[in-house]
């Protein structure tokens, strides 16, 4: 491929919550002009005047590059590259708005990360059915362990890009790459984004296990068992085993399940002690994946064959009010096996 300018570039990052924001504000750090739009009136309008998401991500100075709008055909219009960060289950709708405006030339990056309740879909599958028009290798998906609070902090992250199309996948590398965020490059977009997805609902198993006070050692099989089945999950449905090795895999799965930022390790703690899945969710602002998240794993892993106990005990807290104690007991007193899977 031929060296990348990325000067003149016309970009657009869809969704203006802390992840948009902060990926938005690394672009217009890179010196790309960003046009952002937010669904929120009051997002648009505190960035214009204040230069600040204090919705999402306050504390924070914006790049002046960056403009904001509720405008998505302005946002979306003759851009080389639209950036999507919206919650999964909006991803849909968005999506299908955006392939009314945008050019054969525009690349799309999937920053959401989600299973689609009803269809089984990962973001990129749901980009795909809502803009059909769309090339294939037009498409890219980033996921890494990279909370938005430090990437817009610049502390050093890293984090994988995946794209069928290797020369999609370095046009976005070099696009995002900085000297506190570096970008590898990946084919595997199915591992990709499915350990970028069920990591947040095993961080909400160990956020349970930290608001039960178990202790280090729970947490740290939680999280090893947890990849165990993450990584089943990818095999069926043809990941690179590698994949789950790597930043997409048990780097983001590491970060969801013991930082303090995770807002769904945040909702699992909050569950672990004794608050109820709907009165965690209305003091919430910002979306905790997961919870939807843990609905989709579950009916898909059922439906494939594929064993998942801990996001299937998960499930079972999240929607039918089996006790975080009598989940525990249930994970350690099933029969016991071979470390090791046979199949997978």
């Amino acid at each position: 491929m031929n060296e990348i300018n990325i000067e003149n570039l016309k970009t657009g990052v869809v969704g203006a919550g802390s992840w948009g924001t902060a990926l938005a504000n690394l672009l217009a750090l890179n010196g790309l002009k960003v046009d952002l739009w937010a669904y929120e009136p009051d997002v648009v309008e505190q960035i214009q005047v204040n230069r600040e998401n204090k919705f999402f991500l306050p504390g924070f100075p914006l790049s002046d590059k960056i403009f904001p709008t509720n405008d998505l055909e302005k946002a979306v219009s003759d851009k080389d590259l639209v950036t999507i960060v919206v919650p999964s289950h909006f991803v849909r709708n968005i999506a299908g708005d955006i392939g009314k405006f945008i050019s054969k030339k525009t690349k799309i990056v999937s920053a959401s990360k989600g299973i689609e309740n009803k269809t089984h879909l990962t973001m990129s599958g749901v980009i795909h059915e809502s803009i059909p028009e769309m090339d294939n290798h037009s498409l890219a998906v980033l996921s890494g362990p990279s909370f938005a609070r430090e990437v817009i902090a610049k502390v050093p992250t890293v984090v994988t890009v995946a794209s069928h199309d290797s020369e999609t996948a370095r046009f976005v590398q070099h696009v995002f790459a900085a000297p506190h965020f570096r970008v590898y490059t990946s084919h595997d977009v199915v591992g990709v984004e499915l350990g970028g997805s069920v990591k947040n609902v095993i961080a909400i198993a160990s956020g349970i296990v930290d608001g039960l006070n178990l202790g280090l050692n729970t947490r740290a099989a939680l999280i090893t068992r947890g990849l165990t089945e993450i990584r089943r999950l990818g095999l069926k449905l043809g990941a690179n085993a590698r994949t789950f090795s790597g930043l997409a895999g048990i780097g983001d799965l590491l970060l969801t399940c013991t930082g303090d930022l995770s807002r769904n390790h945040t909702v699992g703690k909050k569950i672990g002690e004794g608050m109820k899945l709907k009165d965690i969710l209305s003091e919430m602002r910002m979306v905790a994946e997961g919870v939807r998240t843990a609905k989709s794993v579950y009916n898909l892993s059922r439906k494939i064959g594929v064993e998942m106990p801990i996001s299937h005990a998960t499930y079972h807290m999240l929607y039918e009010d089996l006790s975080p104690a009598d989940a525990v007991y249930q994970l350690m007193t099933r029969d016991l096996r071979h470390e090791l899977d046979d199949t997978y």
